[in-house]
């Protein structure tokens, strides 16, 4: 009997054994079968998401510029040193006697609505939202009896300040607006009198019956794990923990997870290595996300000025070179006490979103392209990998070129690369002026090239490795986005550096 379907019969068969053999893997509690684990898909292809610094430390929302303000209770409770200005600025507003926790019923969040935030973040593009579930303080933004009965007094959210979940509220509103949710959890609590007195009942008692709760909760598809430096992984049951994470919650399949589960694993073991108010890493070898504020803390603070925020053209740059190297951008805001986002960073967030609307596909999705950015004569720049965003070097060349382009856009010819299976992304940081030479790559004779936002191929000719695109001319107002450009080159990949 002809069996003429019989490839896809099989191939369906083999794929569903391969599909059930993934949902059926298990993994032991060793970092040796737990670092075999695959970083879900979905993370690599979302490159943005958002981070929330938000709890009873937004209530002062104060620190010493420069320095995090969500280390609030930390810095009065040193009151020595260069830390001595944040007792002062406490004792002159709250009073001697005003003990940190006291705050904790000022934090009322009474302006909160999780749906609008929800969809601030949809139109900044953004793809996954990691609140702070608990910080080092250790308030609980969910009911979480763990941390009313260690504290000894109402300690979560639920039964003081907002007396809501507010954390449940963010993930049925972040699901709402189709994009992925997590959360941030701390390991540690500075002053819990279970970590204090002896540091494994508080493991055990405490930390591992508490995580297990907010992870069975809102079975979250990211974890950002954080306090972990004081003791090793070990010490922590770190790997006893991932390993009922990624074998028995619903969320196994989807859920990624950090590098921060004892001070022996970062950038050693877990899942996408972390890097904060840095340059991120070199490539792609490994996932990756440099995570930073839009001032210099993450929790929200008052005493930030509006110099002190960086530009949203600083933050499409960063993005796109974080991108470009293989690495996420989880992008900080520190909401206020009362639930609200200050207007600063709901604009920046939005000037983001303007640029991915009409560029996104050259993010979204994309996988690094093996090489640095180049300038338009083909060099490469003198700086090392992604020191130029650090130090916003690209921003003072920025300033020194003439605005000689649509929108008053500069005339800056450096160009970055992003990589899908059928197309190469050429980035320019600002307008490349009447045409764009890109050199060690290899294009069809007859590449298609667009330029996204803009309908129609552009002009181009093709010599050995080197791509000559025409740009079109435009007015000041006809250009499809601010700052950075899109060319999209159809069939064509980056050549090793040379």
């Amino acid at each position: 009997m002809k069996l003429p379907y019989l490839p896809t019969i099989l191939f369906i068969a083999l794929l569903f054994v391969a599909t059930a053999t993934a949902q059926t893997k298990r993994y032991d509690a060793t970092w040796e079968s737990l670092d075999q684990r695959p970083t879900p898909p979905w993370f690599l292809d979302a490159k943005f998401g958002v981070f929330i610094h938000w709890g009873v430390y937004s209530v002062p929302g104060y620190g010493q510029v420069g320095e995090y303000a969500e280390w609030y209770w930390n810095r009065i409770a040193t009151n020595q040193g260069k830390y001595a200005p944040w007792r002062e600025f406490h004792k002159k507003n709250y009073g001697e006697k005003f003990d940190y926790m006291d705050f904790a019923p000022r934090f009322t969040a009474e302006l909160y609505d999780a749906a609008q935030w929800a969809k601030l973040f949809k139109r900044a593009g953004v793809k996954y939202v990691v609140p702070t579930s608990k910080h080092h303080e250790g308030f609980a933004l969910w009911p979480s009896a763990e941390a009313s009965r260690t504290w000894g007094r109402p300690w979560n959210a639920v039964e003081t300040g907002p007396k809501r979940d507010v954390l449940g509220e963010l993930a049925t509103a972040t699901r709402a607006e189709g994009l992925k949710f997590g959360f941030y959890y701390s390991l540690y609590e500075w002053y819990n009198p279970l970590w204090k007195t002896d540091r494994a009942r508080y493991v055990r008692e405490h930390m591992t019956p508490q995580f297990k709760d907010v992870v069975t909760r809102y079975q979250p598809a990211i974890i950002f794990s954080d306090g972990e430096w004081d003791m090793t992984s070990k010490e922590w049951g770190s790997e006893a923990l991932l390993a009922w994470l990624f074998n028995e919650t619903a969320n196994k399949d989807e859920v990624v997870v950090n590098d921060r589960w004892g001070k022996d694993s970062r950038h050693k073991h877990g899942g996408y290595w972390t890097t904060e108010y840095a340059a991120g890493l070199k490539d792609g070898a490994h996932p990756w996300e440099e995570s930073r504020g839009m001032a210099f803390s993450y929790g929200v603070n008052r005493a930030e000025r509006i110099d002190d925020y960086k530009s949203g053209r600083e933050f499409i740059f960063t993005l796109i070179d974080l991108v470009s190297r293989g690495g996420n951008l989880l992008l900080d805001i520190g909401p206020n006490g009362d639930g609200t986002i200050p207007p600063i960073m709901e604009q920046r967030l939005l000037e983001i979103g303007d640029w991915l609307n009409v560029n996104g596909e050259a993010i979204y999705g994309t996988r690094t392209a093996g090489r640095s950015a180049q300038w338009s004569d083909g060099k490469r720049p003198d700086q090392q990998y992604g020191e130029y965003m650090v130090k916003y070097k690209l921003m003072d060349q920025i300033g020194q070129q003439p605005k000689d382009g649509p929108n008053g856009s500069m005339a800056v010819k450096q160009v970055f690369f992003t990589q899908k299976p059928d197309a190469l992304y050429a980035i320019t940081s600002g307008w490349p002026g009447k045409q764009l030479v890109l050199r060690n790559l290899k294009a069809p004779a007859n590449a298609t090239v667009t330029m996204l936002g803009m309908p129609g191929a552009l002009k181009t000719s093709v010599n050995q490795d080197t791509l000559t695109i025409i740009t079109p001319e435009l007015g000041p107002d006809e250009a499809p986005s601010r700052h950075a450009f899109v060319f999209k080159i159809a069939g064509a990949t980056a050549l090793p550096e040379k």
